[in-house]
C-alpha cells in the first residue's frame, strides 16, 4: 500500500498524526496484513532547488516526514528526485546529494528506507534517466537506506519504450548497469498517456495506454521484476477505476 501522511501540496505548518490514529494504523495494518507499506513524499519538497529557503525547508519537512513514517511502522518513502530550477542537472544532483547525506544524518538508526522515483523529465525535474541515480548513489555518504522506485509510465515518457520486449530489456539493462535492478524496491504500474519521450507527465489506465496491453503485460511478468511489490498510481476517471485496473493486473499476471 501507498499512502501520502499529509495533504500533498501543503506544508505541515506543525500538525502532526496524532497518537491514537498512529496505533489504529498500525493495529489495522496488522489486521489485514498489508505489507510492506509506502508512504509518498509531499510534491512540495524540492531537495534540488537552488532556492535556499525552499532547500532548507525541504529538507527539515522530510527529516519530519520520515520520523512520522518511523511512528508509522512504515517501511519506505518515495520521492521525486526534485527540480534544479534552470540551474544545471549537475549542480540540483549536488544539492539533492547533501540533503539526502543530512537527512540520513539526521534519521539515522530509523529503519524507514528512502525510494528515489524516476520522473518524466518534464521541465528541469531530474531523475529521467538512470545516470543521475547512479550520481546521486555514488556521492551518498551512507546509502544503505537508499533504494529505487520505477515509475513505468514516466520511463516511458522519458524514452525508454517500454511498448516492445527490446525497450523493457533495455531499460532494465541500463538500471543493472547503473545501480542495480536489486535496489528496486517498489514499481508504479502505469500506463503512458502521452507519446514516447514527450516528458509530459501523464499517466494512463493499463492497456489504455501507449505502453499497452501487451507491454503491461511483459512488465507485470518479467522475472526481474514479478515478485517486486507494484503500486498503481492509474486515473480516478470512475468510481471503480481503481478496482478495474487492479482487476485487469491480476488478469494479467500469470501464476
Amino acid at each position: 500500500m501507498q499512502i501520502f501522511s499529509r495533504s500533498p501540496q501543503s506544508w505541515r505548518n506543525g500538525s502532526h498524526i496524532t497518537p491514537e490514529d498512529i496505533k489504529e494504523f498500525i493495529v489495522r495494518r496488522k489486521k489485514y496484513k498489508i505489507n510492506p507499506v509506502f508512504i509518498h513524499i509531499s510534491y512540495l519538497i524540492n531537495l534540488a532547488s537552488p532556492d535556499p529557503r525552499l532547500y532548507n525547508g525541504s529538507i527539515q519537512a522530510y527529516i519530519e516526514d520520515i520520523q512520522e513514517a518511523q511512528n508509522l511502522g512504515a517501511d519506505f518513502i518515495v520521492t521525486h528526485m526534485g527540480s534544479h530550477k534552470e540551474t544545471s542537472e549537475d549542480a540540483g544532483i549536488k544539492r539533492l546529494v547533501k540533503a539526502l547525506d543530512n537527512i540520513l544524518e539526521k534519521t539515522r538508526g530509523s529503519k524507514v528506507g528512502i525510494l528515489l522515483e524516476n520522473t518524466s523529465g518534464s521541465g528541469s525535474w531530474i531523475g529521467y534517466r538512470f545516470y543521475h541515480q547512479q550520481k546521486i548513489l555514488k556521492g551518498l555518504k551512507e546509502k544503505s537506506r537508499v533504494g529505487l522506485c520505477l515509475d513505468t509510465a514516466h520511463a516511458y515518457l522519458a524514452g525508454y519504450n517500454l511498448s516492445t520486449k527490446e525497450g523493457l530489456e533495455k531499460m532494465l539493462d541500463e538500471i543493472q548497469e547503473m545501480a542495480g535492478i536489486k535496489l528496486v524496491k517498489l514499481i508504479h504500474l502505469n500506463d503512458a498517456a502521452g507519446e514516447l519521450g514527450c516528458h509530459h507527465d501523464r499517466h494512463d489506465h493499463i492497456g489504455r495506454g501507449h505502453i499497452g496491453l501487451a507491454g503491461m503485460k511483459r512488465i507485470i511478468n518479467h522475472p526481474k521484476l514479478k515478485n517486486i511489490p507494484m503500486i498503481l498510481e492509474t486515473p480516478k476517471s470512475t468510481p471503480d477505476s481503481d478496482k478495474e485496473n487492479l482487476a485487469l493486473v491480476r488478469k494479467l499476471n500469470r501464476k
